[in-house]
């Protein structure tokens, strides 16, 4: 399946006054934790619900970590960390500093290869990425197939691209 993409127009205007244009994400559906279950099931010797018991646990598991102010990382998956997203603003003086100024957010970074330069090779969940534009027309006549990328129909390069620069 690709990943379908629409244009979004920024909410602020550049410094030369234009507000762009920009890919973002067009999402088409969503998958709980039971149907993770049961792919993985499919693809294991384990029952859906081991799998699920085992998907579960690993949230309490990550959860109890990120509130021990420890990052989780997953091999081939990514990192989980915990963040607090400042509110109103800051404050002058360190000594007035309280968690009361921030809500807590968690950030999950995908596993990444390097570069023999050090820059990102690839991200381990998107190797392979195919992009199509959502038409919204086709979408209004009952249409599902997203429109594909002028010029070669969508699909990304090698797996030493990185696809988000």
């Amino acid at each position: 399946m690709p990943v379908v993409f629409q244009a979004q127009q920024s909410r602020l205007a550049n410094k030369a006054g234009k507000r762009l244009y920009y890919p973002q994400v067009k999402l088409t559906g969503n998958v709980d934790t039971d149907v993770v279950a049961n792919e993985i099931a499919e693809l294991s010797s384990l029952t859906t619900g081991d799998v699920k018991n085992v998907v579960d646990n690993l949230v309490i598991v990550i959860r109890r970590h990120l509130l021990a102010s420890e990052s989780v990382t997953l091999d081939g998956f990514g990192t989980f960390r915990l963040t607090l997203k400042t509110l109103n603003g800051g404050v002058e003086n360190p000594e007035d500093v309280t968690a009361n100024l921030s809500q807590p957010m968690v950030r999950f970074l995908p596993a990444s290869t390097r570069k023999t330069d050090g820059t990102v090779a690839t991200r381990s969940l998107l190797n392979g990425a195919r992009y199509v534009r959502f038409d919204p027309a086709d979408a209004e006549a009952g249409g599902t197939t997203p429109t594909p990328e002028p010029g070669g129909g969508g699909e990304t390069g090698g797996e030493d691209e990185d696809l988000f620069g």
